[in-house]
Parts: structure tokens; sequence; C-alpha cells
């Protein structure tokens, strides 16, 4: 069985003292957009729509029963 060994953390900070940059990798840079933001709603309103027509044929059926015999 291989048996692995970690070196200590003490003996890393000789190297993080002498060359921090090499531990550190990548940059991070925030900046504001040059266009402003765009938000697009596209919103469905089928439904309001067949509710409306729904009720304004309940009402047309309702004041006109002698078109609609049951």
């Amino acid at each position: 069985m291989k048996r692995t060994t970690f070196a200590p953390i003490g003996a890393l900070a000789p190297a993080m003292v002498i060359a921090p940059g090499l531990l550190l990798v990548g940059c991070i840079q925030v900046a504001a957009p040059d266009k402003p933001i765009e938000i697009n709603l596209n919103v469905n309103v089928k439904q309001e729509v067949v509710v409306r027509l729904q009720k304004d044929a309940e009402d047309f059926i309702a004041n006109n029963p002698e078109l609609f015999p049951q």
C-alpha cells in the first residue's frame, strides 16, 4: 500500500512570500455596459381576450334567446 504525504502549510509560506502573483491566476473586471439594458416584455393577453369574448357571447345569447333555441 502506498502512503501519500503532504507538505505542511509552513513549507508553502516561503513560496507565497517570494512569488505571491504565481498563486493568483486570472483577473476580475467590472464595468458598466456601453449600451442601455433592454428589457423585452412579450406579454400574452390571449386569456383576457377569450374571457371577454366568452362574456360577450353569453350576454348576446341571454339578450337574444329566440336566435338560440334550446
